[in-house]
């Protein structure tokens, strides 16, 4: 029962991450290879804060989703001016700075040796110390992010976004000041990136750089590819196959180190797949190529 509730907790933190950065490819049509630094900055903010002070959940968690938002912000005003292709570098380069300072700013992160002793979140008085627990806490975010990022693709502001993805120049051709709205979907989307980071925190009750590199940025990618860019179930597919699908593997009894290869290669089939027979993923109906 623990180890179905632990793979569902990853499943949950990884749908807050997907939506977050569906916000941004599939609604407004914003390539960006950075995420995992936002998720990372969430996580670190957390877990400071929690085992220096070790505060009630949303005093610890509210601050790092405002410097998750703050970070996506300043991302946007330094790169969004660029063509899409110089974009995606941009990110690329804000993404190994973040990663850098996580890795070397030992006197805050301790570096390579990470933030260990993260106390279990604390709600009204109940501690969640375990997987079922924490299940709830982490289910109950997802589903407030996911409805919520539902409420804005219906709004008018989602439908400007959509219209930016569609096409840029006809949008500000309706006197709708498409720079400023994209730096609104990067700032929700770092602020809910953020919270998984934080989320994740606390689940692991351990940290270090190694969670927040550019290939966790490339799964996060490859589940909103997978899933369906711009759908309303994609987040959720895309995180449950890329999650509990290279699980299997524990069953076969290889060694960890051959497991590990294995599941990239699981990954990258997938994505040759689905780049080529499923565009739009498999529940989307979005195609990215466009």
């Amino acid at each position: 029962m623990e180890y179905v509730s632990h793979l569902l907790v990853l499943a949950a933190i990884y749908t807050i991450l997907v939506v977050s950065l569906d916000l941004l490819i599939g609604h407004t049509g914003i390539m960006s290879v950075a995420h995992a630094s936002l998720f990372g900055l969430g996580a670190y903010t957390t877990a400071l804060l929690a085992v220096h002070y070790d505060p009630p959940f949303i005093i610890s968690i509210v601050p790092g989703m405002v410097i998750g938002s703050a970070m996506a912000v300043i991302i946007s005003l330094a790169s969004l001016r660029l063509t899409r292709d110089q974009f995606v570098l941009a990110t690329f380069g804000f993404q190994s700075i973040l990663f850098g300072i996580f890795e070397n700013w030992v006197s805050v992160t301790r570096g390579p040796f990470g933030v260990s002793g993260i106390p279990h979140p604390r709600i009204l008085g109940l501690t969640a110390s375990s997987p079922p627990l924490m299940l709830i806490l982490v289910s109950a975010s997802a589903l407030l992010c996911y409805a919520a990022v539902i409420r804005f693709a219906r709004s008018p502001f989602g439908r400007v976004l959509r219209a930016i993805r569609e096409d840029e120049v006809f949008a500000k051709s309706l006197g709708k000041a498409t720079y400023r709205y994209k730096i609104s979907a990067f700032a929700i989307s770092g602020c809910i990136a953020a919270l998984a980071g934080g989320l994740y925190a606390y689940y692991m009750t351990f940290i270090d750089p190694t969670s927040f590199t550019i290939m966790e940025s490339i799964l996060i990618l490859s589940m909103v590819i997978i899933g369906g860019a711009g759908s309303r179930w994609g987040p959720l597919v895309g995180a449950l196959v890329l999650v509990i699908l290279p699980e299997g593997l524990r069953f076969l009894g290889l060694p960890d180190s051959v497991a590990g290869s294995l599941r990239q290669v699981i990954y990258g089939v997938l994505l040759i797949a689905i780049v080529i027979f499923r565009p739009s993923g498999l529940v989307g109906s979005f195609r990215l190529g466009r």
